[in-house]
């Protein structure tokens, strides 16, 4: 039986529920310093972060509200509806509108390049396939293919059009073989990203003292070996089996309980740019 015309007056939104399923915030949380670093690591993408002018959006200025705005854009991306999604574009652009190179910058770049925002969407979709894999074990191929025909989100909330995803995961393969081969880190990134981003340079002593050993550890962990060796990170067998297992365990005690355990803290971070947006504050 088909279903009937729908009387509502506004396009109904689409469904979350598929992409709530292939979401793992603890991956997001414990794996988001390794994405950055992945992002970075392409010339443009590192030094339009290391020569933004925008100091409210600057990491090493205000982790944590770097932190908070970079979890909301993937909760919003794959969990918002269309209404939230163009809000926080529009957001998001007047910081980006600011960040494109100098005469004499050693690369070009321009936040809204489409070409830029696919390499930045196509990082973020490794991460979560990484992160599922190790909280949870491989996906099935029909899973597989659906996360990643939405994983398209990541680069479609802001400029990238489309048509610019890889068609199938095949496709991205290459694509990904192909960028990968052609990432490089000067000296300055190559210093803010381990000073900054992999042993909590803009944080107290105290949370370094407590936390640095641990980030280190999962950003390690969660980085392909390319990307280890164009920053010098050892790691080997037996720190890879700790990893494993740690990120098993917590996949086991998250799998075990409610949805909200497994979202978290992508949901908290959707629910606050929510109420943001009805106080009328900044969602970025």
């Amino acid at each position: 039986m088909s279903r009937p015309a729908s009387t509502e007056s506004h396009p109904r939104q689409p469904d979350p529920a598929p992409r709530r399923k292939n979401l793992a915030g603890p991956g997001a949380l414990l794996g988001g310093p390794a994405n950055v670093i992945m992002q970075l690591s392409l010339a443009p993408v590192g030094r339009g972060v290391v020569e933004s002018t925008v100091d409210s959006g600057r990491f090493d200025l205000h982790p944590r509200k770097r932190g908070r705005t970079t979890l909301t854009y993937l909760a919003v991306a794959m969990l918002g509806t269309e209404e939230e999604r163009a809000a926080y574009r529009a957001a998001t652009n007047t910081s980006h509108r600011h960040v494109r190179s100098r005469p004499d910058s050693p690369v070009k770049y321009n936040a809204f390049d489409p070409e830029l925002q696919l390499w930045v969407a196509a990082c973020i979709y490794r991460g979560v396939v990484d992160s599922l894999n190790y909280l949870y074990g491989p996906l099935d191929e029909a899973d597989a293919d659906e996360l990643y025909r939405e994983s398209a989100r990541f680069g479609t909330t802001l400029q990238m059009p489309p048509e610019l995803w890889p068609a199938d995961r095949a496709a991205f393969a290459e694509y990904w073989d192909r960028k990968s081969a052609e990432i490089s880190l000067d000296d300055e990134v190559k210093a803010y990203l381990l000073g900054q981003v992999v042993d909590l340079g803009p944080y107290g002593r105290l949370e370094q003292l407590a936390f640095r050993r641990l980030n280190r550890f999962f950003t390690t962990g969660f980085l392909p070996q390319r990307f280890r060796d164009e920053l010098g990170l050892d790691w080997g067998p037996r720190r890879q089996r700790a990893f494993e297992l740690a990120l098993r365990a917590i996949g086991v005690v998250t799998a075990a309980g409610p949805e909200q355990w497994r979202l978290y803290p992508l949901n908290r971070h959707l629910e606050d740019m929510r109420r943001r947006r009805a106080l009328g504050k900044p969602l970025v």
